[in-house]
Protein backbone atom coordinates (compact mmCIF):
# COMPACT_ATOMS: atom_id res chain seq x y z
CA UNK A 1 0.00 0.00 0.00
CA UNK A 2 1.26 3.24 -0.96
CA UNK A 3 1.47 6.47 0.83
CA UNK A 4 -1.49 7.92 -1.88
CA UNK A 5 -3.97 4.75 -0.63
CA UNK A 6 -2.70 5.79 2.52
CA UNK A 7 -3.60 9.72 2.69
CA UNK A 8 -7.17 8.56 0.57
CA UNK A 9 -8.36 6.59 3.41
CA UNK A 10 -8.01 8.63 6.15
CA UNK A 11 -9.06 11.67 4.32
CA UNK A 12 -12.15 10.14 2.79
CA UNK A 13 -12.87 9.12 6.61
CA UNK A 14 -12.04 12.39 8.47
CA UNK A 15 -14.52 13.64 5.75
CA UNK A 16 -17.09 11.28 6.30
CA UNK A 17 -16.86 12.36 10.17
CA UNK A 18 -16.44 15.97 9.55
CA UNK A 19 -20.00 15.49 7.70
CA UNK A 20 -21.79 13.89 10.37
CA UNK A 21 -20.67 16.49 12.98
CA UNK A 22 -21.56 19.44 10.97
CA UNK A 23 -25.08 18.25 10.42
CA UNK A 24 -25.49 17.75 14.30
CA UNK A 25 -23.80 21.61 14.98
CA UNK A 26 -26.19 22.80 11.93
CA UNK A 27 -29.27 21.54 13.14
CA UNK A 28 -28.32 22.68 17.02
CA UNK A 29 -28.32 25.99 15.61
CA UNK A 30 -30.71 26.16 13.40
CA UNK A 31 -33.64 24.32 15.16
CA UNK A 32 -32.34 24.25 19.16
CA UNK A 33 -35.62 23.19 20.45
CA UNK A 34 -35.83 20.38 17.85
CA UNK A 35 -32.80 19.14 19.08
CA UNK A 36 -33.54 19.41 22.50
CA UNK A 37 -36.93 17.58 21.75
CA UNK A 38 -35.16 14.37 20.09
CA UNK A 39 -32.36 14.36 22.94
CA UNK A 40 -35.61 14.12 25.30
CA UNK A 41 -36.85 11.04 23.36
CA UNK A 42 -33.23 9.17 23.87
CA UNK A 43 -34.82 8.58 27.27
CA UNK A 44 -35.91 5.33 26.33
CA UNK A 45 -33.31 4.36 23.73
CA UNK A 46 -34.96 0.80 22.78
CA UNK A 47 -38.58 2.08 22.05
CA UNK A 48 -36.51 5.13 19.62
CA UNK A 49 -35.08 1.99 17.86
CA UNK A 50 -37.92 0.23 17.01
CA UNK A 51 -40.21 3.52 16.00
CA UNK A 52 -37.22 3.97 14.18
CA UNK A 53 -36.69 0.70 12.51
CA UNK A 54 -40.58 0.35 12.06
CA UNK A 55 -40.83 3.96 10.19
CA UNK A 56 -37.04 3.40 8.54
CA UNK A 57 -37.09 0.20 6.60
CA UNK A 58 -40.00 0.25 4.87
CA UNK A 59 -39.36 3.74 3.35
CA UNK A 60 -35.39 2.59 2.66
CA UNK A 61 -36.78 -0.49 0.86
CA UNK A 62 -39.17 1.27 -1.32
CA UNK A 63 -36.36 3.67 -2.28
CA UNK A 64 -34.24 0.57 -3.51
CA UNK A 65 -36.83 -0.61 -5.51
CA UNK A 66 -37.92 2.27 -6.97
CA UNK A 67 -33.33 2.97 -7.73
CA UNK A 68 -33.89 -0.57 -9.37
CA UNK A 69 -35.93 0.67 -12.16
CA UNK A 70 -34.82 2.05 -15.28
CA UNK A 71 -36.85 5.10 -15.55
CA UNK A 72 -34.20 8.27 -14.65
CA UNK A 73 -37.18 9.89 -13.19
CA UNK A 74 -38.03 7.51 -10.57
CA UNK A 75 -34.42 6.46 -9.77
CA UNK A 76 -34.39 10.70 -8.67
CA UNK A 77 -37.30 10.04 -6.63
CA UNK A 78 -35.58 6.54 -5.25
CA UNK A 79 -32.54 8.92 -4.35
CA UNK A 80 -35.12 11.34 -2.30
CA UNK A 81 -37.27 8.16 -0.64
CA UNK A 82 -33.59 6.67 0.10
CA UNK A 83 -31.91 10.15 1.34
CA UNK A 84 -35.00 11.97 3.20
CA UNK A 85 -34.73 8.97 6.06
CA UNK A 86 -30.92 9.30 6.38
CA UNK A 87 -30.62 13.13 6.66
CA UNK A 88 -33.76 12.97 9.21
CA UNK A 89 -31.39 10.26 10.78
CA UNK A 90 -29.02 12.93 10.99
CA UNK A 91 -30.60 15.67 12.24
CA UNK A 92 -32.69 13.61 14.83
CA UNK A 93 -29.33 12.36 16.18
CA UNK A 94 -28.04 16.11 16.77
CA UNK A 95 -30.33 14.78 20.19
CA UNK A 96 -28.40 12.08 20.81
CA UNK A 97 -25.23 14.15 20.18
CA UNK A 98 -26.13 16.82 22.54
CA UNK A 99 -26.92 13.95 25.13
CA UNK A 100 -23.50 13.12 24.56
CA UNK A 101 -22.50 16.34 24.90
CA UNK A 102 -23.90 17.25 28.15
CA UNK A 103 -22.49 14.30 30.23
CA UNK A 104 -19.28 16.11 29.18
CA UNK A 105 -19.64 19.50 30.86
CA UNK A 106 -17.70 22.31 30.26
CA UNK A 107 -17.94 26.29 31.81
CA UNK A 108 -18.08 27.85 28.36
CA UNK A 109 -22.01 25.49 27.89
CA UNK A 110 -23.73 28.37 29.23
CA UNK A 111 -22.63 31.28 26.69
CA UNK A 112 -22.00 28.67 23.84
CA UNK A 113 -25.07 25.87 24.04
CA UNK A 114 -23.65 24.78 20.93
CA UNK A 115 -20.32 23.39 21.83
CA UNK A 116 -22.25 20.72 23.69
CA UNK A 117 -23.39 19.10 20.58
CA UNK A 118 -19.62 19.87 18.80
CA UNK A 119 -18.18 18.08 21.75
CA UNK A 120 -20.47 15.03 22.05
CA UNK A 121 -20.98 14.44 18.31
CA UNK A 122 -16.66 14.58 18.11
CA UNK A 123 -17.18 11.84 21.04
CA UNK A 124 -19.98 10.28 19.06
CA UNK A 125 -17.90 9.76 15.51
CA UNK A 126 -15.14 8.38 17.20
CA UNK A 127 -17.09 5.79 18.24
CA UNK A 128 -17.89 4.62 14.77
CA UNK A 129 -14.27 4.48 14.21
CA UNK A 130 -14.21 0.84 15.74
CA UNK A 131 -14.04 -1.63 13.11
CA UNK A 132 -17.29 -3.57 12.79
CA UNK A 133 -19.04 -2.90 15.91
CA UNK A 134 -18.71 1.25 15.11
CA UNK A 135 -19.23 0.69 11.32
CA UNK A 136 -22.31 -1.73 11.17
CA UNK A 137 -23.80 -1.50 14.61
CA UNK A 138 -23.25 1.95 15.98
CA UNK A 139 -23.66 4.31 13.42
CA UNK A 140 -26.73 2.79 11.92
CA UNK A 141 -27.92 2.65 15.39
CA UNK A 142 -27.18 6.24 15.63
CA UNK A 143 -29.25 6.76 12.37
CA UNK A 144 -32.26 4.42 12.67
CA UNK A 145 -32.98 6.06 16.04
CA UNK A 146 -32.29 9.56 15.47
CA UNK A 147 -34.73 8.97 12.64
CA UNK A 148 -37.05 7.93 15.32
CA UNK A 149 -36.31 10.94 17.73
CA UNK A 150 -37.12 13.49 14.58
CA UNK A 151 -40.03 12.01 13.38
CA UNK A 152 -41.45 12.42 17.06
CA UNK A 153 -39.44 15.91 18.04
CA UNK A 154 -41.76 17.20 15.31
CA UNK A 155 -44.87 17.80 17.44
CA UNK A 156 -43.90 19.89 21.37
CA UNK A 157 -44.83 18.44 23.81
CA UNK A 158 -48.24 18.52 25.40
CA UNK A 159 -48.12 22.03 27.68
CA UNK A 160 -49.16 20.81 31.01
CA UNK A 161 -52.81 22.17 32.24
CA UNK A 162 -52.33 25.25 34.78
CA UNK A 163 -53.00 24.09 38.36
CA UNK A 164 -54.91 27.38 39.34
CA UNK A 165 -58.64 27.42 37.39
CA UNK A 166 -58.92 30.48 35.12
CA UNK A 167 -60.63 33.29 36.72
CA UNK A 168 -64.67 33.67 35.31
CA UNK A 169 -65.50 36.19 32.92
CA UNK A 170 -66.93 39.67 35.13
CA UNK A 171 -71.08 39.29 34.05
CA UNK A 172 -71.81 42.14 31.57
CA UNK A 173 -73.69 44.35 34.76
CA UNK A 174 -70.99 44.20 36.64
CA UNK A 175 -68.75 46.40 34.17
CA UNK A 176 -68.93 49.91 34.81
CA UNK A 177 -68.22 52.58 31.56
CA UNK A 178 -66.99 55.03 32.05
CA UNK A 179 -68.57 58.57 30.28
Amino acid sequence: MIMADVLKWFLLILGVMLVFISYWVVAEALFPGFVTRARERYGRPVKLTFVGLLAMAPAIAIGIVLLNLANPAVKVVGWLVVGGPIILGLVGSAGFAQKVGLGLPSPTDVAQPWRRVLRGGAVLTLTFLLPFVGWFLILPWTLVSGFAAAITSFKPAPVPAPSTPPSAPALSGETATAS
